[in-house]
């Protein structure tokens, strides 16, 4: 017996700011760049690339290509995204 299953998307879950800062969490704790790339791609994704685009002064497409779990956006593309979100980079140390 098949089953069809519809296409997962996170973006479609990520619909408060606490949904997405426990999403951002998550993949932290994962300390892996791409991962972490992907991450914010599925929250501009969520929050409307077209708009983050014109926020940031960067290409939509630029955006997409950046934040995949291929690419590998400069810190400055990341702060930039991170701003145009409302979020802060921040660092502590670990344990």
């Amino acid at each position: 017996m098949d089953k069809e299953f519809s296409h997962y998307d996170t973006a479609d879950y990520l619909k408060t700011d606490e949904d997405i800062m426990a999403y951002l969490e998550a993949c932290a704790e994962e300390n892996d760049p791409a991962l972490m790339a992907h991450a914010l791609g599925t929250i501009a994704r969520a929050r409307n690339m077209s708009q983050l685009a014109r926020d940031t002064g960067l290409t939509r497409e630029g955006l997409y290509k950046a934040l995949s779990g291929d690419g590998n956006p400069s810190l400055a593309t990341v702060m930039k995204v991170a701003h145009a979100l409302g979020l802060q980079l921040t660092f502590r140390r670990t344990a």
